[in-house]
C-alpha cells in the first residue's frame, strides 16, 4: 500500500527529545514535525493517539534465510551446531529455499518493528527478490568461505562479484550489496586481502565475524601468531567499512585497534548466550569510543528476529556480568537498535533518527496495554517493556508495510505455508 503522503498525528516521539507532535511523510522522506499538522495535508492518516513512534529498528547481523532451520539444532556447543547440523543442511540450500526463509524473516521483522537489516547468506539474488517483495530495506552480501582451496575461493570472487551488478543499489536504492567473507578462520588471507581491494575498488562496504568464540581465536593464534583483530589489522583489511558481528573475545589492544580503525561491532547476545559463546565487552567498547550496534543473527540460533527483545537482553547482560546496574542504559541500548545501526552500514545521514529530510522508515507501537502502562516513561518501557507484538504500523521508505497488525506488502498466511513447505523439503 502506498500513499504519496502520510500523516501520523499526534504520537509520542522518541527523538533527541521525547514530545508529543505529529509527522507528516511526503514519498519517501519526513517532511515535517509539528504539532499543527492537519489531517488535510495527507492521502493517508494514522491515529498516533496512546502510540509512541520510533526510527525503525536497524539489524545490523542475520542471515534470513535460516529462518527454515529454527529449532534445528538447539542446545549444543557452536562447532557442533555448525559441523553436524548447519552446515549439512546448507549443503542442500537452493535459491527457492533461501526465497521461502527470507520471506519468512522478512515477515517476522516486520512484525517486530524492523525496517533494515544486515544479511549474510546464499543465493542472495533470490533473497534480495523476497527483499524487493517485502518492502523492507537490506544490505545483502554474499558468505564467502575458501578454508584455503583455491578453486573455491575463485568461485567465491565470481559470485560476489555477479550480485553486486545484479542486486547493488536496485529496489529504489533499498537494497545494497557488500562483500561478505565469513570469518578470518574459514577465509584464506589471500580471499581477504582480494575483499579489501574490491572494497576499495567498488566502493561497497564488508560484512564478517570476528572473534566469536574463544577457540576461534585459538584457531587464529595458532595460525598466524596473532589474535584476529591484530592479525586482520597486519593485513591491512581492517577500516570504517567494516562490520564485524559478536567480538566476544577480544584483547584490550584488539579494542584499541577496532577503535582506531573505526570498525564497527554487531552485537548479538541472544544468539552468544544461546550457544554459549561468551559475552563481549560492550560497554568497554562504548566507553572507548567504539560504535555498537545490534543483532540477532539467524534464527537457527536465537531463535526469533526480535529487536526489540534483543535490545532488553544487551543491557540485562551487561549489567549482571559486569555487576553494575548503570551500564548500558535504556538510551545508549535504544541509540544500538537505531542510530549506531545506520552508523555501522554507513547510513545515518539517511536514517537511524527521525529527523525532517530524512527517510521515511518508522516503527508505531501501541503502548495501551496492561504491561506497558502507567504511560509515564515512554523510552524504559520501549527497552524494558515492550515486545514485538506491540508493533502496531512499519514503514519503510515511505511505504506502509504494516497497519494495525496486518502485513500490506506479504500475504502473511502464504508465507508461512511456504516456508513451512521449504523447510519440510530441505530439513527431509
Amino acid at each position: 500500500m502506498e500513499c504519496q503522503s502520510i500523516l501520523i498525528k499526534n504520537t509520542i516521539i522518541i527523538g533527541s527529545e521525547i514530545k508529543k507532535s505529529s509527522i507528516l511523510i511526503e514519498n519517501n522522506l519526513i517532511s515535517k514535525i509539528d504539532d499543527d499538522l492537519s489531517s488535510n495535508d495527507a492521502d493517508e492518516v494514522i491515529n498516533g493517539e496512546g502510540k509512541v513512534l520510533i526510527p525503525g529498528l536497524i539489524n545490523t547481523h542475520t542471515h534470513l534465510s535460516m529462518s527454515l532451520m529454527r529449532g534445528l539444532a538447539d542446545d549444543m556447543p557452536l562447532d557442533t551446531w555448525l559441523n553436524n547440523y548447519i552446515w549439512p543442511a546448507e549443503a542442500n540450500l537452493s535459491g527457492e529455499h533461501c526465497y521461502a526463509g527470507a520471506l519468512l524473516a522478512c515477515a517476522e521483522m516486520i512484525k517486530s518493528g524492523t525496517t533494515t537489516f544486515n544479511d549474510m547468506y546464499f543465493f542472495i539474488d533470490d533473497v534480495a527478490k523476497a527483499v524487493d517483495e517485502s518492502g523492507m530495506r537490506g544490505m545483502l552480501s554474499h558468505g564467502m568461505i575458501d578454508l584455503g582451496d583455491e578453486e573455491k575461493r575463485k568461485k567465491e570472487f565470481k559470485e560476489s562479484i555477479r550480485i553486486i551488478n545484479k542486486c547493488h543499489n536496485t529496489s529504489d536504492g533499498r537494497i545494497k550489496v557488500s562483500l561478505g567473507p565469513h570469518a578470518p578462520y574459514t577465509c584464506s588471507m589471500e580471499l581477504l586481502q582480494w575483499v579489501r581491494r574490491k572494497a576499495d575498488e567498488l566502493g561497497v562496504r564488508i560484512h564478517i565475524h570476528v572473534s566469536e568464540t574463544e577457540f576461534e581465536v585459538e584457531q587464529i593464534i595458532d595460525s598466524y601468531g596473532a589474535r584476529p583483530f591484530e592479525y586482520l589489522d597486519e593485513i591491512d583489511f581492517l577500516g570504517d567499512d567494516v562490520l564485524a558481528a559478536h567480538g566476544v573475545w577480544l584483547s584490550d589492544s584488539e579494542m584499541d585497534i577496532i577503535r582506531d580503525k573505526k570498525v564497527k561491532i554487531s552485537h548479538n547476545p541472544i544468539s552468544n548466550m544461546k550457544l554459549a559463546s561468551g559475552v563481549s565487552p560492550v560497554s568497554k567498547m562504548i566507553s572507548k569510543g567504539i560504535n555498537v550496534s545490534l543483532g540477532t543473527d539467524g534464527a537457527a540460533s536465537n531463535n526469533n528476529l526480535d529487536l526489540l527483545e534483543e535490545m532488553k537482553t544487551a543491557a540485562l547482560l551487561q549489567k549482571i556480568y559486569n555487576l553494575d546496574s548503570t551500564l548500558l542504559s535504556a538510551q545508549h541500548v535504544f541509540e544500538m537498535a537505531t542510530i549506531n545501526g545506520a552508523k555501522a552500514l554507513g547510513i545515518e545521514k539517511e536514517l537511524g533518527t527521525i529527523e525532517v529530510d530524512k527517510k521515511a522508515d518508522l516503527t508505531l507501537l501501541n503502548f495501551n496495554k496492561t504491561h506497558l502502562t502507567p504511560y509515564r516513561h515512554p523510552l524504559s518501557h520501549l527497552v524494558y517493556s515492550a515486545q514485538g507484538s506491540d508493533v502496531d504500523t512499519v514503514i519503510c521508505n515511505g511505504q506502509i508495510l504494516m497497519q494495525h497488525r496486518k502485513l500490506l506488502t506479504l500475504d502473511e498466511q502464504e508465507v508461512i505455508q511456504q516456508a513451512e513447505e521449504a523447510s519440510k523439503d530441505l530439513l527431509s
